[in-house]
């Protein structure tokens, strides 16, 4: 027996260890993820956006270096840094023109257990496998996103790691913050449990300023990416409203279920009387574009079909054409603390390869709402019969 404070601490107490063997059994003996993904000649050259015969001939010539070989002596396939490297050599990586500001998607609802970070993470890794610059910023306290890419948050992180510091007006830029991963391309702000003190904090001297803070922060960074991805916490508040300040476009995620649905149209009224409050204390807020995304669906659900038959009549081409389906793929990488993309080809690869293709298919549409937004793009987009 004991008060509830003690009790809490006890647990409390007890989750350390514990969060330490869960990181040494998922990942290498050094506790350090990484990008063990190995693209084939034939994947490469798609990517890179050229023949292999083009690929072989600057191998030749010292342009780019071959692959490591294995050892039974074949190549073991190209890196996404070696790729990339080709896309800088072959002038084939794409990138917003310097005049073109970066497109900063806030992936957004109140409701947690909508897939939010699960979106986040993937699609920050689709978009800088595809050769984009990318910065991934989380900003919610329960950290899913930081943890997926390795790090034990209330062990790894500390309190001025996160975006803490520069919402208390420590720092004067964001760069403190961002951390290289092990996926080429792809930076992180992480979070951890302190971050939720920026909540009361903000919340004691509000002024306009106090609004545009995350925004003012993310622009002393902006020159260095394409895309900035942002993860909030799912919960209306200040860093919230920071996150709806700072984007310059929405992915809502959307579980086709019944409570969710009225769920998400409470977020929507919600958000809209609040950017109303925003926008008189900042100014107008506009964004390239708004999407739904129909998330956790489950097609073998007669219900869900006949609720996905419903809000894509409502809302039209407000909702992203692909959905996010419900896959054990999804769930195996989370416990891995994984993403899809990261997990090692298995027994079940049929499987692997219908979720990854799921994914890629809501991701692929993002990245054409990215490219529609810079004109430079525009050219190309007609080039390849999409405008």
């Amino acid at each position: 027996m004991g008060t509830g404070i003690e009790m809490i601490s006890d647990l409390i107490s007890r989750t350390g260890d514990l969060r330490r063997a869960f990181r040494d059994q998922k990942f290498s003996p050094d506790s350090i993820k990484t990008d063990i993904n190995r693209y084939s000649m034939k994947e490469t050259a798609n990517m890179v956006g050229r023949s292999h015969q083009a690929i072989r001939d600057a191998e030749k010539t010292g342009r780019i270096p071959a692959p490591e070989l294995g050892e039974n002596g074949r190549r073991k396939g190209f890196t996404l840094k070696q790729i990339n490297q080709m896309r800088d050599v072959f002038g084939t990586r794409p990138s917003r023109d310097k005049d073109e500001e970066p497109v900063i998607i806030a992936v957004q609802n109140f409701k947690g257990g909508v897939a939010k970070s699960t979106i986040s993470t993937h699609l920050a890794e689709y978009i800088s496998r595809s050769g984009y610059r990318v910065l991934l910023v989380d900003c919610d306290s329960q950290a899913s996103s930081t943890g997926t890419f390795g790090y034990v948050p209330d062990d790894d992180i500390k309190e001025e790691d996160t975006l803490l510091p520069f919402f208390r007006d420590e720092e004067e830029t964001l760069h403190y913050a961002i951390r290289t991963t092990y996926w080429d391309g792809l930076d992180l702000i992480p979070a951890n449990l302190h971050l939720y003190s920026a909540e009361y904090e903000l919340a004691s001297d509000v002024s306009s300023e106090t609004f545009s803070t995350l925004r003012d922060g993310i622009a002393t960074v902006a020159d260095d990416y394409d895309v900035v991805i942002i993860d909030p916490p799912p919960a209306l508040g200040m860093i919230s409203l920071n996150v709806i300040y700072a984007a310059n476009a929405l992915v809502i995620p959307m579980p086709p279920s019944m409570y969710d649905f009225a769920s998400t149209i409470s977020f929507l009224t919600m958000l809209q009387e609040t950017m109303s409050v925003l926008e008189r204390a900042v100014g107008t807020i506009d964004y390239k574009f708004v999407k739904l995304v129909l998330s956790r669906y489950d097609e073998n659900k007669s219900a869900q079909e006949e609720l996905v038959k419903l809000i894509e009549g409502e809302f039209g081409n407000a909702v992203l054409g692909a959905k996010l389906r419900e896959s054990a793929e999804i769930v195996t990488a989370s416990y891995n603390q994984r993403t899809v993309y990261e997990l090692e080809p298995t027994s079940s690869s049929k499987v692997r390869k219908r979720c990854l293709n799921i994914l890629d298919s809501v991701n692929s549409e993002i990245e054409l709402l990215i490219r529609e937004s810079w004109p430079s793009h525009a050219k190309k987009l007609r080039d390849e019969g999409i405008l």
